[in-house]
């Protein structure tokens, strides 16, 4: 399974993609402009083993929100594009280290790369996220990070 193919699945597969199984980048764009649905997270949470504080600090979302988008069944664009931006991250740390247990271990672990940070941690941010990125870059061509 390719990373795209794994981020996909990690955030609903078909059933949220309209039936497809890997959507284009546009048509993904659109879904999450749209929203994506609260199973979603619901999903990458349980995935990645996060607790319900950790994911909703990563979204930048207070545990009110959380409950409201949780009653409404749909997050926000901004709330998708962050959610996404988790998956995107997971799927390339499974794609690497072999396992979401793997992944869920290593981006809650401190990393001295990142500053003493977990990864997880920094993925409230683009720029935080493509540091993790560019650590799992290195991991990938055997840089120690």
């Amino acid at each position: 399974m390719t990373s795209a193919e794994y981020v996909i699945e990690m955030l609903g597969g078909p059933r949220v993609f309209r039936g497809r199984a890997l959507p284009s980048a546009g048509e993904l764009r659109e879904r999450i402009t749209e929203g994506l649905p609260f199973s979603s997270l619901e999903s990458v949470r349980a995935r990645l083993r996060l607790t319900v504080p950790e994911l909703a600090a990563v979204l930048r979302m207070p545990t009110r929100t959380l409950a409201r988008r949780r009653q409404l069944r749909r997050l926000e664009a901004d709330e998708s594009d962050r959610l996404y931006r988790v998956a995107r991250v997971a799927g390339q740390a499974v794609t690497l280290l072999g396992s979401e247990e793997a992944a869920s271990a290593w981006l809650r672990r401190p990393n001295r790369a990142l500053g003493g940070e977990p990864p997880v941690r920094l993925l409230d941010t683009d720029i935080g996220a493509r540091q993790v990125e560019d650590v799992l870059g290195r991991l990938e061509h055997g840089v120690i990070g």
